[in-house]
């Protein structure tokens, strides 16, 4: 049995004067097995928060079915929630209360007797990193340490699943890369793990399967490298060209060329020279750099860096999503 399945899940928010109804959700379905870390990747207004919120019990379905650990989450709600822990975005912390008495208040809320309380303080402040700052209120502590803080809470009733939204949004690389090892550590310990994230890197590191959603359905499921082998294109050609003339549709004519992206110079590529930079999608075949070179320099361009490589999580992305900016 898995530890999550959401069936055919819809949400659709009614109008409110003027503002037509929304379809968040238009039937999305997948399962996350026991033990498993299963990422929701898509941008803005995708229909990841709606699904969130659908799993927990906080926003009612227009249909579908969704199971945690064996409980129907829309008929018993409450059995549900005991079998759930949730990370969100924003910083929840009691600014008033020790480090220590957040997860034993949040244990009592559950039901847990005080030495269970106690003792599984004690563990989780050891496992998360954060025992020497047990007396301590959370406001005094840095951002990854406020996360860490806020999963030991979460882990207090010991759920069946985990759901983290976008956990590391604000914080350092080295706090970031911190909590990565720790969430690491809930995996290879057997929690299942739900996570939302806008970094490619953090869902490529730590997520077994990836399901990319937009427009309230999904678009590709898979493991990391299925999902990168999934392009119609084997290898990316970047090339950073001065020339007169774009050289983007010549290039796209080439034999084995499946795609060709023209990507907005960074800050700081006039000074260097650089008024293109391509990315060609290819297959791969023989002879395909060679020919490719040969039309920059036959253009009378500069080439100024080429590199060969594979697609990213990225990459597939934004061929899933597109590159329009999404607010």
């Amino acid at each position: 049995m898995p530890a999550v399945s959401v069936t055919d899940l819809r949400k659709t928010y009614l109008a409110r004067g003027k503002t037509p109804p929304v379809e968040a959700v238009r039937g999305i379905s997948f399962e996350v097995g026991e033990g498993e870390f299963f990422g929701l990747l898509g941008p803005n207004g995708a229909g990841k928060s709606t699904t969130i919120g659908c799993i927990t019990s906080l926003v009612r379905p227009s249909g579908g079915r969704l199971v945690v650990d064996g409980v129907d989450v829309v008929a018993r709600p409450a059995d549900a929630k005991r079998r759930i822990a949730v990370v969100p975005q924003t910083r929840n912390l009691d600014r008033d209360l020790t480090v220590r008495e957040i997860l034993t208040y949040h244990a009592r809320y559950f039901g847990l007797p005080a030495a269970e309380r106690e003792a599984r303080a004690d563990r989780l402040l050891e496992e998360l990193q954060v025992k020497e700052k047990a007396a301590s209120k959370p406001l005094t502590l840095s951002g990854g340490q406020q996360q860490r803080v806020m999963i030991a809470r979460a882990l207090m009733h010991d759920p069946k699943v985990l759901l983290l939204d976008e956990p590391t949004t604000g914080l350092d690389p080295q706090a970031r890369r911190q909590l990565w090892a720790t969430l690491r550590r809930l995996h290879e310990s057997g929690v299942t793990i739900i996570l939302t994230t806008h970094y490619m890197e953090e869902a490529d590191q730590l997520c077994d399967r990836l399901a990319v959603v937009d427009h309230g359905t999904i678009l590709a499921m898979g493991t990391p490298e299925e999902l990168k082998k999934s392009l119609p294109s084997g290898h990316i050609l970047d090339l950073w060209l001065k020339s007169h003339v774009s050289l983007a549709e010549r290039l796209s004519s080439l034999p084995g060329v499946l795609k060709v992206e023209t990507i907005e110079p960074k800050d700081g590529d006039d000074a260097t020279g650089i008024s293109e930079r391509l990315r060609l999608f290819i297959d791969g075949r023989d002879g395909l750099l060679e020919h490719a070179l040969r039309e920059v320099t036959g253009a009378g361009a500069n080439l100024h860096h080429v590199s060969l490589v594979s697609p990213s999580l990225e990459d597939v992305y934004i061929h899933l999503t597109g590159k329009d900016l999404r607010e």
